[in-house]
């Protein structure tokens, strides 16, 4: 058994002394006589021990109530927390070009967010250790998810993105700033913004490059990556009859513009025009942002104070009624 507050003990040393204190000053009398010669003859009386008793019951109550305050504890167990001191947040375009399906994956071809979904899946698994958040924009920027550990929160929540959830169109720097905004008060070695985006910014309350400045103002790094095939991009579209046929569409990455907003933060542009491409740039994003991991271990204990303060009260509840009843004194 250990002790949260072992310095209260020390208040047990007051004990004796008080009682010392206590049994010099005496007990005023139940009886005053002007004499006692009279009490002379009686010689057989024995000394009662009844108030030895009740005062026992009084120490031992305090003693009680003081292991209480020390807070008696019994160790449980430890658990181990692991932090890198990495966080990061996945800034992803939930825009209608996502839609485009110029990805194979297992040999089948997938939209843009799919493809992105899975290999963010790797990604996060990958970094068991990190604080991962996630934020999704289109015309208007979303938190998704806060930075966490729990990972499989942020996976549960992965899965449930699509297209169509919010508006249309492209708002690079609301998702940059509002990634920004989630990572800014956070205390860590490395602050991280991963912006995945397949498009122009075609609408913004808040420039990308204004959104660029503020992440180095506040020392967050941004990886862009311009999601799709060049020139021009399958879009599916359903006929009449149910059917599936493919449209090629143009694609418009403004890559200069994520350049820029990478080079201005310190962190890298890349284009991930295929499958393996996609995979490649995650693998190198996490081997730059690696950081030694510090394990903290937080003890678990069972609390025995409300035990001990019980038996105080009970201790101290019998010498009360003892006194007004059975131990009565006349006054």
């Amino acid at each position: 058994m250990k002790f949260a507050n072992p310095w209260m003990l020390l208040l047990i040393l007051l004990i004796p002394l008080i009682a010392l204190l206590r049994g010099k000053s005496g007990q005023k009398a139940a009886f005053l006589y002007s004499s006692v010669s009279i009490l002379k003859g009686i010689t057989n009386v024995s000394r009662s021990r009844r108030g030895e008793f009740i005062n026992f019951l009084r120490w031992l109550a305090i003693l009680m109530f003081i292991l209480g305050l020390a807070r008696p504890r019994i160790p449980e167990g430890q658990t181990k927390f692991t932090a890198s001191g990495v966080d990061i947040m996945i800034a992803l375009d939930l825009s209608n070009s996502m839609l485009a399906e110029d990805f194979y994956l297992n040999n089948k071809r997938v939209n843009r967010l799919e493809i992105a979904k899975d290999v963010l899946k790797k990604f996060i698994k990958k970094r068991p250790n990190d604080r991962l958040g996630m934020v999704v924009f289109a015309r208007h920027a979303y938190l998704a998810v806060p930075m966490t550990l729990n990972h499989e929160f942020l996976l549960q929540n992965l899965d449930r993105l699509d297209i169509g959830v919010i508006e249309n169109d492209t708002a690079i720097g609301d998702g940059l700033a509002t990634s920004i905004n989630r990572l800014k008060d956070l205390e860590a070695k490395s602050r991280i913004v991963i912006l995945i985006t397949d498009g122009d910014e075609t609408v913004n309350e808040i420039p990308p490059l204004t959104s660029a400045e503020i992440a180095e103002s506040f020392g967050v790094k941004v990886y862009t990556i311009g999601v799709g095939t060049r020139g021009k991009a399958p879009f599916p579209q359903r006929s009449p009859f149910g059917g599936i046929s493919y449209v090629p569409m143009d694609v418009s990455i403004d890559e200069d513009l994520l350049q820029k907003i990478a080079l201005k933060t310190g962190g890298k542009y890349y284009r991930a025009d295929n499958t393996e491409k996609f995979i490649e740039i995650y693998n190198e994003i996490d081997a730059l942002e690696k950081s030694e991991s510090e394990v903290k271990l937080y003890s678990q204990y069972q609390e025995l104070f409300f035990y001990f303060v019980a038996c105080g009260l009970v201790f101290l509840s019998l010498e009360i009624i003892l006194t007004h009843t059975v131990f009565r004194t006349i006054p």
